[in-house]
């Protein structure tokens, strides 16, 4: 962490403090922009609403972050492998949204191989959670039988989907729980999914990096669209095809 990065107050202290440009985000560590302040929903959404979100482990202070490049993946181009999409066409796995958003996002928190921690504390899952409960945060969800195998959530603002973390308890599952995400976006002209920064996995189902000034203009033009209202109960209930 820079020095130079400012130090955001408390919510409490400046219920509306303002985060710094991002064109002052450093370049090492890539998009670190401020540190400090809270988890708020006041303060999560005024984030998210400049393209800024905390990323940090447990024993570090809320780090806020705004990368350049910036991955992202726009719904109706991602890539389905043949054998991603026999097992999606299988019937083997039912697909619901918000049907256990809590579930999903304490799924995301379990330890993966080769991570010592995570990076989702118990004060981001209760801020997530919060934001759920207020119609902001959705979850999809991967089923087989009463077994949770699959998930992925974010938050939805306008036309525009930021998502935060996806897992696997099966081999494909948090594919699977991608394209589901993804159909319905598309169906319901969502134009951007943020996925913040890349990686193979993503990569390989059409993530790709975009300017900075790119994502934020692209970002603030579908933030200007409204969009659905409320949770997404039963959206997916009924397998798709691909």
């Amino acid at each position: 962490m820079s020095p130079r990065q400012p130090l955001l107050p408390a919510l409490g202290d400046a219920p509306l403090a303002p985060f710094p440009p991002t064109r002052t985000a450093l370049t090492k560590p890539n998009g670190l922009l401020a540190w400090g302040g809270g988890l708020e929903p006041e303060r999560l959404l005024t984030a998210y609403r400049q393209g800024i979100f905390p990323w940090y482990s447990a024993d570090d202070p809320i780090l806020w972050w705004s990368p350049d490049p910036r991955c992202v993946l726009f719904p109706r181009q991602v890539h389905v492998s043949r054998r991603t999409r026999r097992k999606f066409n299988s019937g083997a796995f039912r697909l619901e949204a918000d049907s256990t958003f809590a579930g999903v996002v304490s799924a995301c928190a379990e330890p993966r191989a080769g991570q010592p921690g995570t990076w989702i504390t118990q004060d981001m899952q209760q801020a997530y959670c919060a934001l759920h409960r207020a119609g902001y945060a959705h979850s999809v969800e991967v089923w087989r039988g009463a077994s949770l195998v699959g998930g992925i959530y974010g938050i939805a603002l306008g036309r525009m989907f930021y998502g935060e973390s996806m897992f696997s308890r099966e081999p494909d599952t948090s594919k699977i729980a991608l394209i589901a995400l993804c159909q319905y976006l598309h169906a319901a002209n969502f134009g951007m999914l943020d996925c913040q920064v890349p990686n193979p996995h993503l990569q390989s189902m059409g993530a790709v990096e975009i300017s900075r000034q790119e994502f934020e203009a692209r970002m603030q033009g579908l933030l200007a669209e409204p969009g659905p209202p409320g949770l997404w109960t039963g959206l997916l209930q009924v397998q798709h095809r691909w």
